[in-house]
């Protein structure tokens, strides 16, 4: 990516995530005057649904931020690891939450309480439904644009709020317009569960990056395809991958004639390193030369043969 496309992108970027989070600010306060006016349980579930996307928004708008900043000295390879540890805080938050709601809708299950004002509950619910539309519309759009990878997961966390809003007014129509008076504290429930999976599913994702978890094995075999296709190249060996927010790390030793000189080898190292940047501009790439036929005896991958195999070498 060029310096020009990087003064275009993040600009963008950074307007969609304040987009975010404004929306989230306006749709906290709706709420939280909804569930104060109401007593749904449901609507508490929605509110602290919404509270959490308050804080992924800032996290959004904090990592998009951190995306445009380069390497320092003390951080070599970026800052991308901090998208995690941002994660992992709102992993806290959420099951927090989650414990906290499904606390009251069991309470509610013993102490059965009417709701008020069912109505004010489904206008909140569909207002939320109508506004969250339009920030998935405007940010589809950035997305398009930036292909910002920050962007694109708080998307999918939006989609996944208007399906929230909608169970919010399924439970108020049927506690207060059907007469179901366990529907609430039933969908409040529900709600506590899918924030618990949430939680899950963030944490499980932040510790693979932290853990420095290798890529899927598609993307892995399709850079290797691109990398070995390249004149000169006689082998590769001890590929290894990794993922630091929207950044990707990856090395791999390259074996090459020995016959060649120090010259001619760093030609075809810098050809393979400029095919793999047009092909995955996002990639960070490190090679290692090595004389073709050398067995590196200190390596650990190759004692406990966990690695794939090309050009008859592992990988």
């Amino acid at each position: 990516m060029t310096r020009e496309e990087r003064r275009r992108i993040i600009p963008l970027a950074m307007r969609a995530a304040l987009a975010s989070v404004a929306m989230a600010t306006f749709l906290l306060a709706l709420k939280g005057f909804a569930a104060w006016h109401t007593g749904s349980v449901a609507m508490l579930g929605s509110l602290a649904d919404t509270g959490l996307d308050l804080l992924a928004s800032l996290v959004t708008l904090y990592g998009v931020k951190l995306a445009a900043e380069p390497a320092d000295h003390d951080h070599r390879f970026g800052h991308g690891k901090a998208e995690a540890l941002a994660a992992l805080f709102q992993v806290v938050l959420i099951t927090a939450s989650a414990i906290g709601i499904a606390w009251r809708a069991v309470e509610r299950f013993s102490n059965p309480q009417v709701n008020e004002d069912a109505s004010l509950g489904i206008g909140v619910s569909l207002l939320a439904i109508v506004a969250t539309f339009g920030l998935l519309a405007y940010q589809r759009s950035i997305i398009r644009k930036t292909g910002s990878v920050a962007i694109l997961a708080d998307n999918v966390h939006y989609q996944s709020d208007v399906l929230l809003n909608c169970a919010v007014i399924a439970a108020l129509v049927l506690d207060q317009m059907a007469g179901l008076s366990g529907a609430d504290p039933v969908f409040g429930i529900a709600i506590a569960l899918w924030l618990a999976w949430g939680a899950f599913s963030a944490s499980s994702q932040a510790i693979d990056m932290l853990m420095d978890k290798e890529w899927p094995e598609d993307q892995r075999a399709a850079f290797i395809e691109i990398a070995a296709r390249q004149p000169g190249i006689r082998g590769i060996h001890d590929f290894r991958t990794r993922r630091a927010g929207s950044h990707d790390f990856a090395q791999f030793h390259m074996e090459v004639d020995r016959q060649l000189t120090v010259g001619a080898a760093h030609d075809i190292v810098e050809s393979v390193e400029r095919r793999l940047r047009d092909v995955f501009p996002r990639v960070e790439v490190l090679i290692h030369l090595d004389p073709e036929g050398h067995v590196d005896t200190d390596n650990p991958l190759v004692e406990a043969d966990v690695t794939p195999h090309w050009f008859g070498k592992r990988v």
